[in-house]
C-alpha cells in the first residue's frame, strides 16, 4: 500500500494515473474540507497536515508515501514555512517507528541556482535565494533530522498536460510575442511530468534510495530561447522578442502581489518569482540517479512540449 499527499495538484494527478495503470494498491491523503472531484474516485483517508488528525489511520498497512503537497504561491512568506515545513515535519513523526519509507518531494530552488555556471550537485552547499526555496530546504531539513532514511527528490522546472505554470510563459507566445528579463541568455534544467511520475514510483520501491538525495530532470538543460523557439515552431507562430528590463520587472512582480492581496489569492507572478528569473542558470545534474538506479529523464523537450500544447489546446486553455 502506498500513501499519496497532494495528489489533487498537477504532479500528483499523474502520479495518481501512473498507480492506476500499473495496478498498484494506493490512497490519496486529503483534508475533510477538500474538494475530492479532481481525484476522479480514487480511494482517499482523511488527515490533516497541520493538526496530525487522521494520519495514523491514513498510514495504517502503508509500505511507502510519496509526499507531494506543499505550499508553492503564497500570499505571506510564512505560508511557506507552515505548508513545506511545518506540514512536512508533522508527517515525519507521524511516520517515525513504523518502517514506512517516505519520499520526500522538495524542489531545485532548495539548492538554488548555479552560482558558477555548471550543474548543481546533491552534496553541493544550499543557497535557495526565495522563501520558496528556504522553506524547501527547511523541510527537507526537517525530514531528514526524523527520518534519516527518507529519500529527497529535488525536480527542476516541472511540466505537461494540467500544468498552468507554463502556460503562462507560453501564452504570449501563442500570441506571437517572446518575453525575455533583462540581457542575456537564461538555462534551466526541466523534466516532463510523466518521467517525474516514473522516477517517484521508483524511489517508493526501491531499497538503494534510501537515506539519499536527488536530482532528477532530463540530462540537457535548455535556453529560454530554445523553450520559445519549440514552441513557436509548434504552435506555427513567427514570435518577437520583448525584452523588459529587470526594474520594469520587479514593478509588475509588486502589482502583481498587490492584486493577490486584494483578491485574498496568491498568484502564479511574485517579486520573487521575477528575482528567480533574473538568474542565468537553474541546472542541475541528474547524474547520480541515472548512475545508482538507472534513471533517466527520456522525453525530450519537443515530445513533452509537443503533448503539452496539444492538451492545452484540446482543453482550451490555449488557442493557436
Amino acid at each position: 500500500m502506498l500513501l499519496v499527499t497532494g495528489a489533487s495538484g498537477f504532479v500528483g494527478g499523474h502520479v495518481v494515473e501512473l498507480l492506476r495503470l500499473r495496478g498498484v494498491d494506493f490512497r490519496c491523503l486529503v483534508r475533510r474540507t477538500s474538494s475530492v472531484r479532481s481525484l476522479l474516485g480514487a480511494p482517499i483517508a482523511f488527515g490533516d497536515l497541520v493538526t496530525g488528525e487522521g494520519l495514523e489511520e491514513a498510514l495504517s498497512g502503508v509500505q511507502a508515501v510519496i509526499h507531494l503537497a506543499g505550499v508553492t504561491k503564497a500570499l505571506r512568506p510564512g505560508d511557506y514555512y507552515a505548508g513545506n515545513v511545518g506540514a512536512s515535519e508533522t508527517l515525519a513523526r507521524a511516520i517515525r517507528g513504523k518502517g514506512i519509507r517516505l519520499v520526500h518531494v522538495s524542489s531545485l530552488a532548495a539548492a538554488g541556482p548555479s552560482p558558477h555556471g555548471e550543474p548543481l550537485r546533491e552534496d553541493a552547499e544550499p543557497r535557495p535565494i526565495t522563501n520558496y526555496g528556504k522553506s524547501k530546504i527547511e523541510g527537507e531539513n526537517a525530514v531528514r533530522a526524523l527520518l534519516p532514511d527518507a529519500v529527497i527528490v529535488r525536480p527542476p522546472v516541472v511540466y505537461g498536460p494540467r500544468d498552468t505554470g507554463l502556460l503562462q510563459m507560453l501564452k504570449p507566445i501563442s500570441r506571437g510575442w517572446s518575453l525575455e528579463i533583462g540581457g542575456g541568455e537564461r538555462w534551466f534544467s526541466f523534466i516532463y511530468v510523466k518521467d517525474l511520475a516514473e522516477a517517484l514510483l521508483a524511489c517508493a520501491a526501491n531499497s538503494q534510495v534510501v537515506g539519499k538525495t536527488y536530482f532528477v530532470a532530463h540530462p540537457e538543460p535548455v535556453s529560454w530561447s530554445q523553450l520559445a523557439a519549440t514552441a513557436s515552431a509548434i504552435m506555427a507562430r513567427r514570435t518577437r522578442t520583448l525584452r523588459l528590463p529587470v526594474a520594469a520587472a520587479r514593478a509588475v512582480g509588486s502589482c502583481a502581489e498587490a492584486w493577490s492581496r486584494i483578491t485574498g489569492k496568491p498568484g502564479v507572478l511574485s517579486r520573487e518569482k521575477i528575482l528567480e528569473a533574473q538568474c542565468m542558470r537553474w541546472t542541475c545534474d541528474p547524474g547520480r540517479a541515472a548512475a545508482e538506479w538507472g534513471f533517466e529523464a527520456r522525453t525530450s523537450l519537443e515530445d513533452g512540449l509537443a503533448k503539452t500544447l496539444a492538451w492545452y489546446k484540446e482543453a482550451g486553455w490555449l488557442r493557436y
